[in-house]
């Protein structure tokens, strides 16, 4: 059996895999974590790398044994329960995620963050930090993503550059949250217009409920960005309750302010060219998980929540 000093071997932000798993079963055997399907004639046993996975998934249809989640504990890896295609349930409002229980993660981080999240001047600085590097993440995807080029997605396009006209000026001018959030809300909506014009999917309307494929992706892809963002708040101590722009009485709002740091350079304009391209679930899973691998959105969101925990209001 794998020692508890062998799983943490690789650096949570450096770890590679996201896991979505639907009808099986996880359990611990010989000392691995495995997901069992069954097959027409069959069980098949599949292998889960845990000291290289950030997140497991659980979407309809699975059961975990208490075995399996003591090892997925000791090697650090979120469990997240959805519902289908990593989505939730129409009765839910977010994905439940599991923490491991470590005591023995590090405390700058969450009392820094603390020091300036009761000033309400600070925060907003903060909230106003992540907004601009969220657009420098962009930026960078969009200059040297060979694959986006080739979709149409060019960052100095009359329509892209358009699109960001000002808003550096208008985050740096807003007076408060709600302001900030409808500065981002227009960019969003800007961005959604530029991608259905590459990919040509007419008709395009933000539905979460919907079941088109654009929708489907972005509701999937984006509950992908969620599971990092929930990950790099776990290893650095942070509660997810401590947000700086989403509302203050979603107890997840800190992850959805992490998550938005990648989610408009790669989930959206994936979900639109996966959609034309009538990709699967699956494929689209793939895709953006291959994304977020190569342009080290983990690294990212780790790096971004540290700077802003250590140096605070002062950025």
């Amino acid at each position: 059996m794998e020692q508890l000093t062998d799983l943490k071997a690789i650096l949570h932000s450096k770890r590679a895999n996201i896991y979505y798993l639907e009808k099986c079963r996880v359990m611990q055997k010989d000392g691995r974590v495995l997901y069992l399907t069954e097959a027409k004639d069959e069980q098949l046993y599949w292998n889960i790398p845990i000291a290289n996975t950030t997140v497991i998934l659980l979407g309809t249809g699975t059961s975990i044994t208490q075995a399996a989640v003591r090892m997925l504990a000791s090697a650090g890896v979120l469990i997240g329960f959805s519902g289908g295609g990593g989505t939730p349930l129409l009765m839910g409002t977010e994905i439940e995620w599991l923490t491991p229980q470590s005591e023995y993660r590090p405390t700058e981080y969450v009392q820094g963050w603390l020091s300036f999240w009761f000033e309400e001047g600070k925060r907003l600085k903060v909230a106003k930090h992540f907004q601009l590097l969220r657009i420098d993440f962009l930026r960078a995807v969009w200059n040297k993503d060979k694959d986006l080029k080739n979709e149409g997605f060019f960052w100095d396009d009359q329509d892209v550059t358009q699109a960001f006209s000002g808003f550096s000026t208008k985050v740096e001018q807003a007076v408060n949250v709600t302001e900030l959030l409808l500065i981002e809300a227009q960019l969003t909506k800007n961005l959604y217009r530029i991608a259905v014009g590459r990919t040509q999917q007419k008709d395009f309307v933000r539905n979460y409920d919907s079941t088109d494929s654009a929708n489907a992706f972005l509701n999937h892809g984006n509950y992908l960005a969620y599971g990092l963002a929930a990950s790099t708040l776990w290893v650095l101590g942070i509660p997810h309750g401590f947000a700086v722009m989403h509302g203050k009485t979603r107890r997840g709002a800190l992850v959805f302010d992490v998550a938005d740091l990648v989610k408009d350079a790669i989930v959206l304009p994936w979900a639109f060219i996966c959609a034309k391209e009538k990709m699967s679930e699956q494929e689209f899973r793939q895709q953006i998980l291959q994304k977020f691998t190569e342009h080290k959105a983990l690294d990212y969101m780790f790096e971004t929540v540290k700077q802003a925990s250590l140096q605070g209001g002062e950025l």
